[in-house]
């Protein structure tokens, strides 16, 4: 059951029913009760269901950012057999808000890259609350430099609101080392397998998130921007939020239907942040089924897919572009054209 501190505003109902639940399992004495609390159990599962069926754009967010969601830590304990940690970018430093290192899943041996938020507020600071400085992405772009040397697939965690947009960060190149990092991983020649597990904002997401295969959990977020700052630009206020991220489109069946992503893995039920070790095993089966497959394929048109993916996101036809034009200045020349009435 969810503690007052992790319960979100649209799981009340939920939460009430649980709390009804546990007050008669303890005192299931009677066959009344017991037949009290299956019926009670089903009414619960039927709710969830519906609740997170019908989550709305900022009611997605919420969850994404569940503070008992699954972090990349979590599944490099529960997904992977191994896991040795990488460190640094043998530049600046060690950034924690990055995590690499080789592991193995069942006989694949692969890197993984991935944001850590953090649980507690220290680990919080220590991980700066998810948002990377340059020096991660570095040492991001060094470990997967050194898994394609030696034909490892590469596996991404991406959770992050963005890079770390403060001054240290922006002396140090953030917005380089981001571009770098991006531009390598569209060259590198061997599977790379990207999961937006919680919140996938702007270009401190795509950083890491240039792969074969890009899957998003079912009650996750990609964009380019977070709700806040879209709505601080758009309308001077964070009170909008729930408006922007309606308009964003940033949703996992959002950008499945845009072709942006190629799957939606998908969430026990009523969240991740409610079954660890469920949603550890969805992401084990997955990974497993596409590490088979891209394993398989020839490297020269992996390469050549990956690039041409991200190249043509937002490709429109030059067909389409005219037709507007001639319809927009038709429109134009009707409007100003003089009246017949007047001219006469």
């Amino acid at each position: 059951m969810a503690s007052q501190e992790q319960r979100l505003s649209f799981e009340r109902p939920i939460v009430e029913m649980e709390a009804r639940l546990e007050a008669l399992r303890k005192s299931a004495n009677s066959p009344e009760i017991r037949e009290e609390i299956q019926t009670l159990r089903l009414g619960l599962a039927e709710l969830t269901r519906k609740v997170y069926a019908n989550l709305n754009a900022w009611q997605t967010v919420e969850t994404s950012r569940h503070p008992a969601r699954p972090q990349t830590v979590d599944y490099l304990d529960l997904v992977f057999d191994e896991f040795v940690e990488l460190h640094g970018d043998k530049l600046f430093g060690d950034d924690r808000a990055i995590r690499t290192g080789w592991a193995k899943l069942d006989e694949f041996k692969v890197m993984v890259v991935g944001h850590q938020k953090g649980r507690d507020i220290k680990e919080r600071q220590l991980c700066n609350f998810g948002c990377a400085h340059p020096e991660g992405y570095r040492k991001a772009s060094a470990k997967m430099r050194l898994a394609a040397k030696f034909g490892l697939p590469i596996i991404c965690f991406v959770d992050t609101p963005g890079a770390y947009p403060g001054i240290a960060s922006e002396e140090r190149g953030v917005a380089q080392a981001i571009a770098e990092s991006m531009f390598e991983m569209s060259t590198l020649r061997t599977p790379i397998i990207c999961v937006v597990i919680g919140e996938g904002g702007s270009g401190g997401a795509i950083g890491i998130c240039v792969g074969d295969r890009v899957a998003m959990l079912e009650h996750s977020y990609y964009s380019v921007i977070s709700p806040e700052g879209c709505a601080g630009i758009l309308w001077k206020s964070g009170a909008f939020k729930d408006k922007a991220a309606e308009a964003l489109k940033f949703t996992a069946k959002d950008l499945l239907g845009f072709g942006v992503i190629d799957d939606i893995i998908e969430e026990p039920l009523g969240g991740a942040h409610r079954d660890h070790h469920l949603m550890a095993l969805n992401m084990k089966k997955y990974l497993r089924a596409q590490l088979r497959d891209l394993t398989k394929r020839p490297i020269d048109d992996l390469v050549e897919a990956r690039y041409q993916r991200f190249r043509n996101y937002g490709v429109f036809t030059t067909e389409a572009l005219a037709a507007e034009n001639a319809e927009a200045s038709s429109e134009s020349s009707d409007s100003s054209a003089p009246d017949a009435t007047l001219e006469s």
